[in-house]
């Protein structure tokens, strides 16, 4: 109740903008849930624009027509509630919106990538060998029998989720999280699959050494205990 007081008396102005920073932070899921429900007649009763900050990527998913995932004060993406879903545009959104089983790959010929040591279609264009992050989300893998997919592995853990099942595989020394209708049971031999228009390639990060420095009286740059010669 003291949550729709506090959003009761943020509208009575009709404001432009309406800033919620965690607004349903406090309460249980139940309530949350309906909370949301109630938030998003309101929006569109009113008419106001709202930025809602959260945490909660379901909510995020479930609430907004506009989504900007933000890490370390950066802008990482914009796009619509689907886009950010199925087209994250790097590692980090991919996993902060949603689950993901997230490899390190190789482009080869022929469009296809290596992940767990075999070759998978794809339907990206990416450089030749140029090594790249690849996303799998659980809910695309086919799991078959063994021989049937295109890498056998083996089943580690099984968890009820309710309306699927929701499992570890192992393929190799790789983990690779499924989610399907069927109940398999542990240390199951499986084989897994992936269509080519749910693998999502992007381009990887690259990695850097970031140092404190500082200009010196000589034109150089010092950081790591040195100075260094630099194009001031």
């Amino acid at each position: 109740q003291q949550q729709r007081v506090a959003i009761a008396r943020a509208i009575v102005n009709e404001p432009e903008i309406l800033l919620l920073d965690e607004p349903l932070g406090a309460l249980d899921l139940k309530m949350r849930k309906e909370m949301q429900l109630e938030l998003k007649e309101m929006h569109r009763k009113l008419g106001i624009t709202f930025i809602y900050v959260t945490h909660d990527q379901e909510e995020a998913l479930t609430m907004s027509d506009t989504i900007v995932v933000m890490s370390d004060g950066f802008i990482q993406q914009i796009g619509e509630p689907k886009q950010i879903y199925d087209e994250p545009a790097n590692a980090f959104v991919a996993d902060f919106i949603g689950e993901s089983n997230i490899y390190s790959g190789t482009i080869f010929p022929d469009h296809k990538v290596k992940i767990l040591n075999k070759l998978f279609p794809m339907v990206d264009d990416f450089p030749l060998h140029e090594k790249v992050d690849v996303v799998l989300r659980p809910e695309d893998i086919i799991i078959s029998k063994p021989g049937e997919g295109t890498v056998d592995g083996v089943i580690k853990s099984k968890i009820f989720k309710g309306i699927h099942y929701q499992y570890v595989i192992m393929v190799g020394k790789n983990e690779v999280t499924a989610q399907s209708t069927l109940s398999l049971p542990v240390d199951e031999k499986v084989s897994i699959s992936i269509t080519p228009e749910n693998i999502h390639i992007m381009k990887r990060d690259a990695t850097v050494n970031a140092y404190d420095g500082y200009i010196t009286k000589n034109n150089k740059v010092c950081f790591a205990e040195y100075d260094w010669e630099c194009d001031v």
